[in-house]
């Protein structure tokens, strides 16, 4: 991956000749393919192009960002919201923007935003055209899970990935399901440094059992049972680590 195909959505001229000049002069590797100045402007963009990025102002004529992303839907790019105003930086990581730019907007924040998104589409595009490969090496180990007369013995490699059920987690195996009264969270200590992460605030997952990543605002993961698992936007990164 050579280059980020982006858009910039902004009502203000001299704002996007501003954010124009510095992607220019700073960020080669961002190729602008068009730029809007409200909501339909932008959807006509979105609809018509395959993008990577697209640098969002929050507040626009007849609508804003989060109005945007909504007729969008799911989508495949990352945004890095850019504003005057820092009340909306809660709103923004619900929308999971990968970065968030206040005006006047900083140059070095900027190739930080755009490094950081070139590096996450980098690795999900080399994913997308190649086998899988973990960069670490197969996991082995045991642990033990709580019982009434008291413990049963697993091999972590068994595990396929686990689900949050409230306080429970449920623990699927190669061969079998299990219901654990402990979180989520506990099994997170447990297994995180043995090759499960942690894609969705409800699963964990065995990293060795992914045969499939799907791209999408967060993507989503497939195990070798056929089984999809959604990945939440802010555990993208994190996952796409362990692959190279």
């Amino acid at each position: 991956m050579n280059t980020l195909q982006a858009i910039i959505v902004e009502d203000e001229e001299t704002s996007r000749e501003i954010l124009k000049n510095y992607l220019t002069k700073y960020c080669p590797n961002v190729k602008l393919v068009g730029e809007a100045g409200n909501v339909e402007e932008a959807l006509v963009l979105i609809r018509n192009n395959e993008l990577d990025l697209v640098f969002l102002d929050v507040e626009m004529p007849y609508g804003n960002a989060f109005d945007l992303l909504e007729k969008v839907g799911n989508r495949l790019f990352e945004t890095v919201f850019i504003t005057a105003y820092d009340q909306y930086a809660i709103d923004a990581l619900n929308a999971h923007a990968s970065y968030y730019l206040l005006k006047p907007i900083s140059i070095d924040k900027l190739i930080e935003a755009v490094d950081y998104v070139f590096k996450i589409k980098e690795k999900e595009n080399n994913l997308q055209h190649s086998v899988l490969r973990l960069v670490n090496k197969k996991i082995t180990g045991k642990i033990t899970i709580p019982q009434q007369s008291g413990f049963e013995v697993l091999e972590i490699e068994n595990i396929l990935y686990c689900q949050a059920d409230d306080n429970y987690t449920k623990i699927f195996l190669k061969d079998s399901k299990k219901l654990v009264s402990k979180t989520l969270k506990y099994f997170e200590g447990m297994l995180s440094d043995k090759g499960f992460a942690r894609v969705h605030k409800s699963y964990l997952v065995n990293v060795n059992s992914i045969k499939e990543y799907r791209k999408g605002k967060g993507g989503s993961v497939v195990l070798i049972t056929g089984k999809e698992i959604m990945v939440s936007p802010s555990r993208k990164k994190e996952l796409l680590a362990f692959f190279r």
